[in-house]
């Protein structure tokens, strides 16, 4: 999928603060132009009690998407906790305040408290992406590793092998170091990082499909899958996807993750219009 940018705007707001007459800067914000993008949606699926994969969805954006060029700063995110609109990040993350790197030791529920803030702050309303803003956002650099459907009658013990192999190639990837704004490129939107070392949370929550009444492969959609939604875990976008609990931050400590955890947890937010 490419998608190519129409506008990108940095936009200066009166923000309602403390300090009356301060004035907020949002981060650059990229606008995409209106399209749609094919995704396998987040989750587990499960048919007759085995693992199993539901059909792609199609997201569209017939008034494009507008979201930040880069990730949120650590001084960003310092700003909002010393304002007192956001708890510290994780203790090995604190004291961090460069500008022109992504804030990392982030959670769910800090991201959001995030978002809140700032939209406080500039008037308007900013919020985290759902899992098919991301993916329509990463264009190219999304990496759909979904496993393929099983032939019917196959083996479940081959979806578990093709399982544990597809867990051992996202250990393999990359470079987990927090660099600065850039270093991992742009895709041709021009957003920066976004199969970087640092993941950024989503809204969506873990779902549970059960697609019984489904060939394997064919469309999940209300009238044939039930679904079930556990809110307290929360869905994390970058190289892979990742599955974590809304209070961690610190996803290789005792994060209790699905499969193998994000190197880094941090943001980007989507500007809404209006």
């Amino acid at each position: 999928m490419r998608i190519l940018p129409t506008v990108i705007v940095s936009l200066l707001l009166t923000a309602c603060g403390p300090q009356e007459g301060a004035r907020f800067a949002l981060p650059e914000i990229t606008r995409l132009p209106p399209g749609q993008v094919s995704y396998v949606p987040p989750g587990e699926a499960l048919r007759n009690g085995y693992p199993a994969t539901p059909a792609p969805r199609i997201a569209r954006y017939p008034e494009g998407l507008a979201i930040m060029t880069r990730q949120v700063s650590q001084a960003e995110y310092a700003a909002c906790v010393q304002a007192g609109g956001c708890k510290a990040p994780d203790p090995a993350q604190r004291g961090a305040v460069a500008p022109d790197q992504p804030a990392v030791g982030i959670s769910w529920t800090d991201a959001s408290a995030y978002a809140a803030w700032l939209s406080a702050r500039t008037g308007q309303r900013l919020r985290l992406p759902s899992y098919a803003e991301w993916v329509y956002a990463a264009g190219e650099a999304y990496r759909e590793d979904a496993l393929p459907a099983l032939p019917d009658g196959a083996d479940p013990a081959q979806r578990w092998l093709a399982e544990y192999e597809q867990q051992s190639r996202r250990g393999a990837q990359g470079d987990d170091t927090v660099r600065t704004f850039g270093a991992y490129g742009r895709n041709r939107a021009g957003l920066m990082d976004m199969a970087g070392s640092v993941w950024d949370w989503t809204d969506d929550c873990h779902a549970r499909h059960v697609l019984d009444a489904l060939r394997e492969g064919a469309a999940a959609n209300g009238a044939d899958a039930q679904e079930s939604r556990n809110c307290g875990i929360r869905v994390a976008a970058g190289r892979h996807i990742a599955y974590l609990p809304d209070f961690i931050r610190d996803p290789k400590g005792g994060a209790c993750s699905v499969g193998v955890p994000p190197a880094n947890l941090g943001l980007r937010l989507v500007l809404d219009p209006g």
